[in-house]
C-alpha cells in the first residue's frame, strides 16, 4: 500500500478524538453558555447577522478567543513534555483572567467536565490529572497533547468551535436564523484560523483584551430579568 496514503490515513486517525470532543453531544454543557451573546442582543449590540459577525470577530481577535488559544497553546506544550508545574501555573492564569464570575463558571465548569469526561472514555498514560477546577481551553489543549493531535489543528478547531456554539446560541436568541448561522460560521472560520496561527508563537506576556463592553456586560447579564443562558 502507498506509504503517503497510509500516512494520511494515520493522521486521519490522530484528529478523531478532536471531532468527539469538540461535537455538541460532548458532555461539557456549552449550550447553557453564551460569552455575555445573551446581554448583547439585550443591549441591542447584536441585532442581526452583521452585527453578530463585528461582535464574534471582535471576541476571537481582541478578546478571549485569542487569550484561550495562547493558554492552550502553553497547555499543550506543557503537557507533552510532562511539566506538571507549568501546567498548573497556566491553568491558575486561564482561571484568573475569567472577569466575572459567570465567566469563570462557563470556563472552569466546562473545563471540568470535558477533563472528567476525556479521562473516562478517551484515557492516554500522557494524560495529566489536575485536580480541582480547570480552564476549558487548557484541558482540550492537555488532551490533545496526550493523544497527539496537532497543536495548530487543536487551536483551530477549538476557536471554530467557540464560533459555532455562539452561534448557535444567537439562533436560540432569534437575531438570525440558521441560514444566517451557516453563513457567519463560514465568515468567521478564517479569522480562527488566523487567531490560532498567530496564539501558537506568542508568550503569556502577550496575553490581553480590548473587549471591555462584552466583559462588562457579563456582570449585567447577572441581573437580566429573563435569561435562557448562564453566561
Amino acid at each position: 500500500m502507498d506509504e503517503a496514503f497510509l500516512q494520511a490515513g494515520q493522521k486521519g486517525q490522530s484528529i478523531l478524538p478532536l471531532l468527539a470532543w469538540l461535537s455538541p453531544s460532548y458532555p461539557v454543557g456549552c449550550y447553557a453558555y453564551s460569552h455575555t451573546l445573551e446581554w448583547a442582543v439585550e443591549a441591542g449590540d447584536v441585532m442581526n447577522e452583521e452585527t453578530l459577525i463585528a461582535w464574534l470577530t471582535d471576541q476571537m481577535t481582541l478578546g478571549f478567543g485569542r487569550n484561550d488559544a495562547i493558554l492552550m497553546s502553553h497547555a499543550y506544550q506543557a503537557s507533552a513534555v510532562g511539566d506538571e508545574a507549568t501546567l498548573c501555573d497556566v491553568n491558575e492564569l486561564a482561571l484568573a483572567l475569567s472577569p466575572s464570575a459567570e465567566l469563570y463558571l462557563e470556563t472552569s465548569q466546562q473545563g471540568r467536565s470535558f477533563l472528567d469526561a476525556t479521562l473516562a472514555a478517551w484515557p492516554a498514560p500522557g494524560l495529566l490529572w489536575l485536580e480541582g477546577e480547570v480552564a476549558f481551553p487548557i484541558a482540550i489543549g492537555m488532551a490533545a497533547a496526550a493523544h497527539g493531535v496537532p497543536l495548530p489543528l487543536t487551536s483551530s478547531a477549538y476557536l471554530f468551535g467557540l464560533v459555532q456554539t455562539l452561534v448557535s446560541a444567537a439562533i436560540r436568541l432569534a437575531p438570525i436564523g440558521q441560514t444566517a448561522g451557516i453563513r457567519v460560521c463560514a465568515v468567521l472560520a478564517v479569522t480562527a484560523q488566523d487567531v490560532s496561527r498567530e496564539a501558537i508563537s506568542l508568550s503569556l506576556d502577550d496575553i490581553g483584551a480590548a473587549t471591555f463592553r462584552a466583559d462588562l456586560g457579563s456582570f449585567h447579564h447577572e441581573n437580566q430579568y429573563t435569561r435562557l443562558f448562564r453566561s
